[in-house]
């Protein structure tokens, strides 16, 4: 096994010696055991080792970067020597730099892997599928333990340091019966022990139950606007455009429509989301090389921060904000089970399928795993049904918050209802 640090080093030296004015490493080494399902069956036991060495070098506001996977000594001097060069050649931008005087040494979830473990939560997530949802065809899941470890150093005097470990749970498949059959539909995460049900994860349970319930479904009769109740698994896809509307892309293109909106309310005050860097199988460590502190990035419909990375702030102007990944969307105070409740008519909704939304926001998209509302109960399952509205609107129509939340490790999310939304 190679030493990270001494392979860090000496990247790091090279490209100084080279002639890089600013240079950053990253050495990264990680191991996977997985016990892995294929078709209602566990077909194999599995171990993988990746590792990967990526400099970025820096010579009068000329960046270049690459990354290898062998760490030879040959092969990286080799790297950098052409990296040099592709540097030379690079266009000059003086927001260009790396991080200075960051330190973190970081451990956290379980460092050593459980192969009886793995089996046993693979034999439960098979025993219930089979007693408890037996219509499903479980393509694709298993368990597996993962650690990575990894080094970042910079020529400004960052040293941080990760080790992390972290079990993961997966089951993906369809349910037939006869000649109809549901939709793809997956649940999993990461989390640092497995000492419950495997399917008492992630909202695995709960996925299994509802793909059954999507075999036979049926289109809406007509156009109409009305009310969804997003799952977890949805509402995801609508943090992340938020997420992306504050983080580089956006802001250096000018495109972002809440460029100008930090300390304004751009979201009902039902909402707050907040930072959890430091998430099952996470690390609260930036890719350019900043520890990434606790943020809170949306306060009772306040928006804090934007998220500009080093390079984005110097380049725009905007205050840096080192974030990683993770973010959790506070839990509210109606119960999931009354989120229905005076809803005249609208879709419970699994997954958004919306493809890239306008500059504005608006999209158009179909709902997946859905299930009718009318009359505050849930009706029959749902065919592809096409919703449509405006990303930036959805978060200021959120009328109710779940109580209840799912944890994947890397989001820890709640079901939102939101009102404003077109069925077509």
């Amino acid at each position: 096994m190679n030493n990270l640090q001494a392979t860090a080093e000496g990247a790091l030296a090279m490209m100084l010696e080279q002639g890089f004015t600013e240079a950053q490493v990253g050495a990264s080494r990680a191991e996977q055991d997985e016990v892995y399902i294929g078709h209602n069956q566990a077909s194999m036991l599995r171990s993988t080792e990746e590792q990967k060495l990526a400099l970025s070098g820096i010579i009068d506001g000329r960046r270049a970067s690459t990354e290898l996977s062998d760490f030879d000594k040959e092969g990286i001097a080799a790297a950098v020597e052409g990296l040099y060069a592709d540097a030379l050649l690079a266009p000059s931008d003086e927001a260009n730099a790396v991080s200075s005087a960051e330190s973190l040494d970081y451990v956290d979830g379980p460092q050593e892997r459980n192969l009886d473990l793995l089996t046993d939560k693979v034999a439960e997530l098979l025993e219930f599928r089979e007693s408890q949802t037996p219509l499903i065809t479980m393509d694709e899941g298993g368990a597996s333990h993962r650690r990575t470890e990894s080094r970042i150093l910079t020529s400004g005097g960052t040293n941080i340091s990760t080790r992390v470990g972290s079990y993961s749970l997966l089951a993906f498949g369809t349910a037939t019966e006869g000649d109809q059959s549901s939709s793809l539909a997956y649940a999993g995460g990461s989390c640092r022990n497995l000492d419950s049900h495997a399917t008492s994860y992630f909202g695995i349970d709960e996925m299994l139950r509802t793909t059954e319930r999507q075999i036979h479904t049926r289109p809406i009769e007509d156009k109409f606007q009305g009310e969804v109740v997003l799952e977890p698994s949805a509402v995801s896809d609508l943090l992340s455009w938020l997420i992306t509307q504050l983080s580089d892309m956006q802001l250096l293109s000018g495109s972002s429509v809440f460029q100008s909106s930090v300390g304004e309310l751009i979201a009902a005050d039902l909402l707050s989301v907040s930072s959890r860097f430091d998430g099952p199988g996470l690390a609260p460590v930036t890719g350019d090389g900043f520890v990434a502190k606790p943020v809170n990035l949306v306060e009772r419909g306040c928006l804090q921060t934007l998220l500009p990375s080093l390079y984005g702030s110097r380049k725009t102007g905007i205050e840096h904000c080192p974030s990683g990944a993770g973010w959790q969307v506070a839990a509210g105070a109606t119960a999931r089970n009354e989120l229905c409740a005076g809803l005249d008519r609208g879709a419970w909704v699994g997954r958004l399928s919306m493809g890239r939304p306008a500059a504005n926001g608006d999209f158009s998209g179909v709902i997946k795993g859905s299930f009718e509302i009318v009359d505050g109960q849930l009706g029959d399952a749902l065919a592809e049904v096409m919703i449509s509205g405006n990303m930036a609107d959805m978060l200021r129509n959120i009328v109710a918050v779940s109580a209840e939340t799912i944890d994947t490790g890397s989001e820890d999310l709640p079901w939102l209802r939101i009102a404003g939304l077109n069925f077509s």
